[in-house]
């Protein structure tokens, strides 16, 4: 009996295709913060802040400034949902926590600011994993952005090993 090569040959070129794709160049593999790991960053975040005593909104954004998270706690000022939001993507978009964009020089600061989603409030925090961009956190709402960073540091601290920090 004279069996077709067919079948193996199929085989291998299964083999073969993925193997390219995986490596092609035409393509791009980034990783991201997931849902679960954003979950967990916002709760903990949350939770220092009401522990301290403050009432915020945590957003917590993925590795496209796309919003994954957004916890708005009871009785939280309706602003502090977009200034939140700013915050993170602000840290997404200069990879730098938001406390420093105040020491900029007022021009660069006002022209900077004219860029749709922007912030010079503390709260803003960017997410590594390792040295890779996979988010970004903001929170609003505690009396003091140094209150509201120090909210998503805990955050942070608490996700770092399951960013492979």
């Amino acid at each position: 009996m004279i069996r077709s090569p067919r079948p193996l040959f199929l085989a291998a070129l299964l083999v073969c295709g993925s193997a390219f794709a995986q490596g092609a160049p035409g393509l791009v593999s980034e990783r991201s913060i997931s849902l679960n790991t954003a979950l967990e960053l916002a709760s903990t975040s949350l939770e220092r802040c009401r522990n301290d005593g403050y009432k915020v909104t945590v957003t917590v954004i993925n590795r496209h400034a796309r919003t994954a998270v957004v916890l708005s706690d009871d009785g939280v000022n309706p602003h502090t949902v977009e200034n939140s939001l700013r915050k993170a993507y602000t840290a997404f978009t200069t990879r730098s926590s938001t406390a420093g964009m105040a020491a900029r020089s007022p021009t660069a600061l006002a022209s900077f600011l004219q860029l749709e989603k922007m912030s010079a409030l503390e709260g803003g925090l960017p997410i590594f994993a390792g040295k890779e961009l996979v988010g970004a956190i903001g929170i609003s709402g505690a009396p003091g952005g140094e209150k509201d960073a120090a909210c998503a540091q805990t955050g942070l601290d608490k996700i770092a090993k399951a960013l492979g920090n």
